[in-house]
């Protein structure tokens, strides 16, 4: 891939970028490899590639200049804005979105935050693109103060990117390296965008998360769902279940699965998905979800399910957790999906009862040391 922002040196995000990406993609290999060598018998299938460029379905850009002249993605050593609309990292139809807002910025008036001098009100644009091309634009601003003027001119923006379905304004009022607030004020009708995963329909709302890759993350859950028709589990929990994915391509008559996600927005989205799959006529089986802290949640049931499948953030699903998962004798099967194989290697050691079976890694984060890997364990 080629990037005239890294190699201008405005940009160093792709810190692997020098690497041809079949070099990149072995290194990784080689580096999960290393961490899990001491499992004999663990299977490792094919490491999945993705393409090298306008993978991504979201960008996150720092706002910067000034209303007039608005400049969208990072700052440079120096606090002033540097434009990465033209990142190829993103796809051209997300890249042809930022001319609009831009003119909306400029039109509604909305003056970016200066870190230095912690003045102005619009910190960050954050637009996520579904496969069909529909959008959600989410701004991130100190305060309420320009709500209303986003409100008046939202018009005229939803008439320059008619595929805009979501738009919301995220209330970040502190000064602090934190993305965004608790607060989100949605300024239209539609609720949630709806992204098509397999033969799923997965809804984000606006604090939903979702994977950055929307390719590798469909091949992730379709790995998942391949494993566990192979064990034909009679119930299965999903930890961290997010917005539902892998407890939805887990579910199958006779069946009964559970996702466990402490997020509200991101189970109200994963119940979405559910009723549509129903209303479709879908066989499924028993499924619920729950908004509770995973470990809590776990750790209060009488008996564990005999597949469990976690999706913990980078820091893992700590000890609390592998204790129970490890003295847990009905649960015969584990899916570990990581996005930090330090973290899954710490944890594996802390549950000896369970053996790594099979393996595979998905290069969901290209021209970063970044990846995902995803391990199926048995029960010794």
């Amino acid at each position: 891939m080629n990037c005239l922002h890294h190699t201008a040196g405005r940009c160093r995000s792709c810190t692997e970028l020098q690497q041809p990406y079949v070099v990149q993609l072995s290194a990784k290999e080689q580096h999960c490899r290393s961490l899990l060598s001491a499992d004999d018998g663990l299977q490792w299938l094919p490491p999945l590639a993705s393409a090298e460029a306008g993978f991504r379905n979201k960008a996150k850009m720092v706002v910067g200049g000034s209303a007039e002249a608005p400049v969208l993605g990072i700052r440079d050593p120096g606090g002033q804005g540097v434009d990465l609309s033209d990142c190829p990292l993103y796809p051209a139809s997300l890249q042809a979105c930022f001319p609009a807002i831009r003119a909306f910025i400029r039109q509604a008036d909305l003056t970016p935050y200066d870190v230095e001098t912690r003045r102005g009100e619009l910190k960050f644009v954050l637009l996520t693109e579904a496969p069909d091309l529909s959008l959600m634009l989410r701004f991130v601003l100190r305060s309420e103060a320009c709500v209303a003027r986003i409100r008046k001119h939202l018009p005229s923006l939803q008439r320059a990117l008619p595929l805009l379905r979501v738009v919301s304004a995220n209330l970040q009022p502190e000064h602090k390296a934190v993305l965004e607030g608790e607060r989100e004020i949605l300024l239209g009708a539609d609720t949630r965008l709806s992204i098509g995963v397999n033969d799923i329909r997965l809804h984000l709302r606006p604090q939903s998360f979702f994977q950055t890759n929307t390719a590798v993350a469909a091949a992730l859950y379709a790995q998942a769902r391949a494993w566990i028709a192979d064990i034909e589990p009679r119930a299965v929990w999903d930890l961290y279940c997010g917005v539902g994915g892998f407890a939805l391509h887990a579910a199958a008559p006779g069946r009964c699965v559970t996702g466990v996600e402490l997020e509200a927005e991101a189970i109200a989205s994963a119940e979405q998905s559910l009723a549509d799959l129903a209303a479709d006529g879908r066989p499924l089986g028993e499924v619920r979800f729950i908004s509770a802290d995973a470990t809590r949640w776990a750790l209060a049931q009488p008996e564990a399910a005999d597949l469990v499948i976690v999706n913990p953030p980078r820091r893992g699903i700590g000890e609390a957790l592998t204790g129970y998962l490890q003295a847990a004798a009905a649960t015969r099967w584990l899916i570990y999906s990581s996005c930090n194989a330090e973290s899954l290697a710490r944890d594996l050691a802390q549950m000896p009862s369970f053996r790594p079976r099979r393996a595979r890694l998905l290069d969901m984060f290209p021209q970063t040391r970044h990846y995902e890997v995803i391990v199926l364990l048995e029960r010794i």
